[in-house]
């Protein structure tokens, strides 16, 4: 399982200890050191059947300097991906992609369910 994450994010450190206290194994990944690519992004998207605005950090300082709330209706999925492979912090985190899904942002309940599924 891959555990792409921004370390200082209190949600992603939230997450984190949730995955060790269950004793879930994981490979973590540095979002900002090792930001995930357009291919990357694009399977993660498709296999998440998440909206592609899912996968924004929309309360991120660079969502907002780049006025993303505006754009992202104007922009292709292809622009979107490009955009988000452009720059880690503009992707919505933690990210945990597993065989058989892909869940963006910590929801307790829905991780619960995808790793008891």
């Amino acid at each position: 399982m891959l555990f792409v994450e921004y370390p200082k994010c209190t949600t992603c450190q939230k997450a984190r200890a949730w995955l060790e206290t269950r004793g879930t194994a994981f490979d973590s990944r540095h979002i900002k050191e090792d930001q995930p690519t357009a291919t990357e992004l694009t399977a993660w998207y498709q296999r998440s059947g998440l909206p592609l605005k899912r996968f924004f950090n929309t309360s991120g300082l660079k969502y907002k300097e780049l006025g993303l709330k505006d754009k992202l209706s104007t922009m292709s999925e292809e622009e979107q991906i490009a955009l988000l492979a452009s720059d880690g912090m503009l992707v919505k985190r933690p990210i945990l992609v597993g065989a058989n899904f892909v869940l963006v942002g910590f929801r307790e309940a829905e991780w619960t369910a995808a790793l008891n599924g």
